[in-house]
Order: structure tokens, then C-alpha cells, then sequence
């Protein structure tokens, strides 16, 4: 696995927090990260969120399916904070 690329998801990610998960530059930034590590779970997990973010849940659960995880209930902002302290660990 990448650790360089995992950081850069998390920093990604951090990013789309702190700007209210809206889409944009850094939105396509974690999509690109991602399809460079298909078939990794971390990345598998980050492109679930991408597309949860996007509003495609189908989509989104099929990366979650993949990273071996479910989609969160609660907000966006709870969901990130759980993946975060999990990626954190593996960077």
C-alpha cells in the first residue's frame, strides 16, 4: 500500500471536512487517489465515501461492500471521524 497516497486521502478528506463535504477540487482529488488503489481497502473505503458524499448510494455501497464495511447512519462529519482514527493507523 502507498503510505504517501493514504496520507494524501486523509489530507483530502480533512479538506472536504473542513469545507462542509461540499464538491470540488478536493472531492476529485480523493476520487483520483482512490482509482490509483482499487482493490485496497483503505482506498476501496475512501472512494465509498466519495460517493456517498456525491449522493450516489448505490454506487457508495458498492465500495463499501468492497472495503468490507457498511455505510454510516449518522452525518458525514461522524462517519469521517470514525475512517480517520481507523487510515491514521495505517499511514
Amino acid at each position: 500500500m502507498a503510505n504517501n497516497d493514504l496520507v494524501r486521502l486523509i489530507e483530502a478528506i480533512d479538506r472536504l471536512a473542513a469545507g462542509g463535504f461540499v464538491m470540488g477540487a478536493d472531492w476529485q482529488a480523493v476520487h483520483d487517489i482512490c482509482q490509483r488503489h482499487e482493490g485496497e481497502w483503505p482506498f476501496d473505503w475512501g472512494h465509498a465515501l466519495y460517493h456517498r458524499i456525491e449522493g450516489d448510494n448505490w454506487n457508495a455501497d458498492y465500495w463499501y461492500r468492497r472495503a468490507g464495511k457498511t455505510r454510516g447512519t449518522g452525518t458525514m462529519a461522524d462517519e469521517w471521524s470514525a475512517m480517520r482514527a481507523i487510515l491514521s493507523q495505517k499511514d
